[in-house]
């Protein structure tokens, strides 16, 4: 089993739920990334380059989807976290009833123009 694996399924059914949900629209929508395990968390690679991090944070319960180049993205600011981080914006999910497809979708989309 491939270390992203096993750190998916270590995780709460909660959090697992989501991961799984999470990856299975980011492979729908760049078929060609990969997913790495960098950092201790999963991290999604796009044209070989740090794409978006999946980071349960279960002292706070929910899964943070962190997008490496989210502070270019212009749309769906409302949705998106930065917590005082330089570079990096979030999709923050405290249940996976709360993700949102459209938006999640929407990012992915966006982000992608940005590793051209």
């Amino acid at each position: 089993m491939k270390p992203t694996e096993e750190y998916i399924l270590q995780q709460p059914i909660e959090y697992q739920t989501m991961m799984l949900h999470v990856l299975t629209v980011v492979k729908q929508e760049l078929p060609q990334s990969e997913v790495l395990f960098k950092w201790g968390i999963p991290y999604v690679y796009y044209n070989k380059k740090p794409f978006c991090y999946l980071a349960p944070n279960q002292k706070r319960s929910f899964l943070d989807v962190g997008f490496a180049k989210g502070f270019q993205l212009k749309r769906n600011h409302e949705k998106l976290v930065d917590e005082k981080r330089n570079t990096v914006k979030s999709l923050r999910y405290f249940s996976i009833e709360e993700i949102d497809n459209v938006i999640l979708i929407d990012v992915i989309r966006e982000a992608k123009l940005l590793y051209k």
